[in-house]
């Protein structure tokens, strides 16, 4: 199984640890968060990992060299300028669809044209049931499978019942913009509610069939969540994987460190 691990970001949240470093190199607990990420996935199954990188791009393939790749095989996919999470995956597109074509000469099975692969962000750690939430990425036949919890966030995401993506929260105000009928739409501003639709937090870990790279049609830099809203909008499967049961932490601040630390001591 193949993953990507989103590591090409500034981590200003994180200075002065990252005045000098970039943040996938920030250590908890006398590791990487780089390493932390890489032994997860290792763990789950995944041999080949492709990380995006752009602050101190140098020291990221200096060290996965002195570590000899944590005995993976491991592409980097250099950013000049930070291309965001969607721009990041699509100049990575090639690492997923690479031997497509060799796996269907080769077989008739079209689920081989179709296996998924992770995205993780580096600053984040939990342990949520991988195998579960690509389980359950299967047995739904999803275009992509967001872990979320229900938590505080500044950003949620909108889910129905089904566990389908039906729009966000935007703006200062928090006022929702949905996605329905394959066109997307501002909530209007003169009804009194919203549709009962459950806010939930994105936890920074994807499942994503390969069929999404083609039809990511942005250019440039952009996020990937405007572009699991239009899809969602034109009837693609972006599902929400719940994800309460499990720890996870956003690794962005210093103090996010420091309570992780004494967390995994607890444990």
């Amino acid at each position: 199984m193949k993953a990507m691990i989103l590591a090409a970001g500034l981590g200003t949240r994180l200075r002065p640890l990252t005045d000098n470093r970039p943040k996938a190199l920030v250590e908890l607990s006398g590791r990487t968060l780089l390493e932390i990420t890489l032994s997860r996935l290792r763990a789950f199954g995944v041999t080949e990992v492709i990380v995006n990188v752009h602050h101190f791009a140098d020291q990221v393939v200096d060290y996965l060299k002195s570590k000899k790749n944590f005995g993976m095989r491991i592409e980097i996919s250099r950013e000049d300028i930070l291309l965001d999470t969607g721009g990041g995956l699509k100049k990575a597109a090639w690492f997923f669809l690479e031997d497509s074509s060799r796996r269907y000469s080769k077989s008739s099975d079209s689920n081989q044209m179709d296996e998924p692969f992770l995205v993780h962000n580096v600053d984040v750690i939990s342990n949520i049931d991988l195998r579960r939430m690509l389980q359950f990425h299967t047995e739904n036949r999803a275009l992509a499978t967001l872990a979320v919890q229900a938590r505080e966030t500044f950003r949620p995401l909108l889910f129905d019942d089904h566990l389908q993506l039906r729009g966000r929260m935007v703006g200062p105000d928090g006022k929702p913009e949905l996605v329905s009928h394959a066109v997307a739409q501002a909530f209007r501003p003169e009804e009194s509610a919203p549709p009962p639709f459950q806010a939930l937090a994105f936890s920074g870990i994807h499942v994503i069939s390969p069929r999404l790279l083609p039809m990511l049609t942005e250019e440039g830099i952009f996020s990937i969540i405007p572009s699991y809203l239009r899809l969602s909008a034109q009837g693609e499967k972006i599902l929400a994987f719940r994800a309460d049961q499990y720890y996870w932490r956003d690794l962005g601040r210093p103090a996010d460190l420091a309570q992780a630390a004494l967390d995994l001591n607890k444990t």
